[in-house]
């Protein structure tokens, strides 16, 4: 079997400070931000829910009990974490008829904070960005004036935007599965879960790449022979590569030793496209509480706050983190 290693090379240099992470969910918050407002009508009921333990789509399944349709007919951008307290928006297909009583979908761990109608179901990756409240607790540190610099280096400069490793499942297994469809042709039938395991694979040589960059030491930059202004690496899919010249010698070097893997995701139909390899939080701040660390920032949709937390201090935790 195929060993994938997850451990990326870091740009800040190796770690010199631990912390303890989500011991509970309230150390871990996330506030998904549409970036539009319902419209008020329209042939989906918008419900804005805050979660604690609870994972998205058992939360889905919830709403789609208690609506009386198919879990299809339920719309949200993307699973949040969890162990972790969130907020997200989700859409459920009713276009006639009465609506059932949503309050009462309330629990321990779920809570109805708003309804509202809208014409469009809502799909992932829809929402604009993100805003996360973190606590790593008991930070220990030889330096604390050297990890306050990192901080503030990493909230002014970003980080490599590296996929988190709940895109690839618990131990990598998302990894495995693609594999055995890219390489063995394994056949699924939830459609749903076949595109969740091409696109751990996807994520996974775009890190390869991004990993070759932050090695070279020019993962910020960009370089001769791409399509933007800013450095980009490649979601890899059908078609020539979106990038010319040095840019694509470079990828093509790269990923020469998965060129199974991109001709089955060419031959799976996904089309080529790129994304950033530079992530840049928004709105960053911090705070300690004694030896406990406040962090808060917003990211935009698609972006990992691991790709953060990884940077700064070794993460202590028991909780598995799968997508």
């Amino acid at each position: 079997m195929t060993e994938f290693n997850l451990d990326f090379p870091r740009a800040y240099g190796e770690l010199s400070a631990t912390a303890i992470f989500r011991e509970q969910p309230e150390d871990f918050q996330v506030d998904e931000d549409l970036g539009f407002s319902p419209g008020g009508s329209g042939e989906h009921v918008f419900l804005h829910i805050r979660k604690r333990g609870e994972n998205t789509a058992w939360v889905a399944e919830k709403i789609a009990t208690l609506a009386g349709v198919n879990v299809n007919d339920i719309g949200y951008c993307g699973r949040k974490d969890r162990h972790a307290v969130t907020t997200q928006w989700f859409s459920v297909y009713l276009p006639k008829g009465p609506e059932p009583i949503w309050e009462t979908i309330n629990s321990d761990s779920i809570q109805l904070l708003n309804v509202s109608r809208h014409q469009q179901k809502l799909r992932r990756g829809d929402h604009q960005q993100n805003h996360f409240v973190i606590c790593l607790r008991n930070v220990k540190t030889d330096d604390r004036e050297l990890l306050v610099q990192k901080i503030e280096k990493v909230f002014a400069f970003g980080v490599p935007n590296y996929f988190g490793e709940q895109r690839f499942g618990h131990n990598g297994n998302n990894l495995v599965e693609a594999q055995a469809i890219l390489i063995d042709s394994k056949r699924y039938r939830d459609k749903q879960k076949r595109g969740l395991m091409l696109s751990a694979a996807r994520s996974f040589l775009f890190n390869q790449v991004l990993a070759a960059r932050v090695v070279a030491e020019n993962w910020s930059q960009c370089l001769d022979g791409d399509v933007e202004l800013f450095s980009t690496g490649p979601l890899w899919g059908r078609g020539r590569s979106l990038v010319a010249g040095q840019m694509a010698e470079f990828e093509q070097h790269v990923l020469d030793n998965w060129r199974e893997w991109c001709n089955g995701l060419e031959h799976a139909g996904l089309l080529q496209e790129r994304r950033a390899l530079q992530l840049i939080p928004h709105n960053a701040g911090y705070q300690w509480h004694h030896d406990h660390l406040l962090l808060k920032f917003s990211l935009n949709a698609g972006e990992f706050a691991t790709a953060i937390l990884r940077e700064l201090s070794t993460l202590q935790t028991a909780v598995v983190i799968a997508e």
